[in-house]
């Protein structure tokens, strides 16, 4: 992930990407600006082919009365009428720029963007590795009742044997970083092929060969693997980001949650959302399973997913009388 752009009026790129031609025809001053136009850029957006889970969501977006995630923005009087969509959003654009990123690795030994910056990425490793600790030696933060993860603190004594994933792996490097940190039994998924190629000679180059790197949409998921953490950087913005990202949301909380075992963690760093929006919105999809449950006649008391932990050591800023950061990396469990 990039660092901290400040880009055209978003109206310019919402015209732009309308005109959004496919990948072969994306010209670099195209995908420059569609760049410039996203505050830090992300490794990730998807196309969801499923059309009954598209459906579904769809339905459900409409059916409640929940606010979609950029309704309940802090800087904001009032909600957008429509959502911000732009070039980041669709695959077209990563599959053209996970090209170039490999021409320059090939031609030059680039790695290509280092996405939130390196700052960032280290920050998220280091905080994800004590999190982990804190968890597996049943030091939960927030307040979580210990008594409902019993299978993260005696299943998993190390946390060094936690199975991770990183959805929207883009150039696999916070893997890299990560794998530093002490993890072992790595997987990095991305929609993207190129994204992948180069993952995968960055990681062969870099001497950790073993690192599993997998084409995948977090939309549409193949996987059948759970896992005990999952990371998303820049991952969820992106999908915000697409024309239908309101639905395409809903659908990323329902694959991810089912990605990740009984206790297991998600982490998320987003450039787009605040933590308290992140909270909120996963709050939002708790009330939804509920609804779920209720009509299967299997209500559990305890939420899907809750709030355990976030960064709270990045520069912050004010702005219009509130405290913000540029990016904000929030922790989630699985009950």
């Amino acid at each position: 992930m990039a660092g901290f752009r400040l880009g055209p009026d978003d109206s310019e790129i919402s015209q732009q990407q309308s005109r959004a031609a496919p990948a072969d025809l994306i010209s670099d001053d195209d995908r420059s600006v569609a760049a410039d136009s996203w505050s830090i850029k992300s490794d990730y957006g998807s196309t969801l082919d499923d059309d009954q889970r598209h459906a579904d969501a769809a339905e459900d977006l409409s059916a409640s009365n929940l606010r979609a995630p950029s309704d309940y923005s802090s800087d904001k009087e009032e909600p957008d009428s429509d959502g911000v969509t732009s070039m980041l959003g669709l695959q077209s654009y990563w599959d053209a720029a996970y090209a170039d990123e490999l021409v320059n690795f090939r031609e030059h030994g680039h790695a290509g963007e280092v996405w939130f910056g390196a700052n960032v990425m280290e920050v998220v490793a280091a905080w994800t590795k004590t999190l982990c600790i804190d968890v597996s030696q049943g030091r939960m933060p927030n307040h979580v009742d210990n008594n409902k993860f019993e299978y993260v603190e005696q299943g998993h004594k190390f946390f060094s044997s936690w199975s991770v994933l990183d959805i929207g792996t883009g150039n696999g490097l916070l893997l890299q970083e990560l794998s530093k940190q002490g993890f072992s039994d790595l997987t990095g998924t991305d929609y993207s092929e190129g994204a992948i190629d180069l993952a995968r000679n960055l990681a062969n180059r870099d001497g950790l060969p073993n690192i599993n790197f997998l084409v995948d949409d977090i939309l549409e998921t193949k996987l059948e693997r759970q896992f005990q953490l999952v990371v998303d950087k820049g991952t969820l913005d992106a999908v915000g980001l697409h024309p239908d990202g309101a639905i395409k949301r809903l659908v990323y909380w329902d694959s991810v949650s089912r990605l990740m075992v009984p206790g297991g963690i998600l982490v998320i760093t987003s450039c787009n959302n605040t933590k308290d929006e992140l909270v909120q919105e996963v709050e939002n999809f708790n009330q939804r399973t509920d609804v779920t449950q209720d009509q299967e006649g299997c209500k559990d008391t305890a939420p899907l997913l809750q709030y355990l932990s976030h960064v709270r050591t990045y520069p912050t800023f004010m702005f219009g009388g509130s405290v913000g950061s540029q990016v904000a990396t929030v922790a989630f469990i699985r009950n």
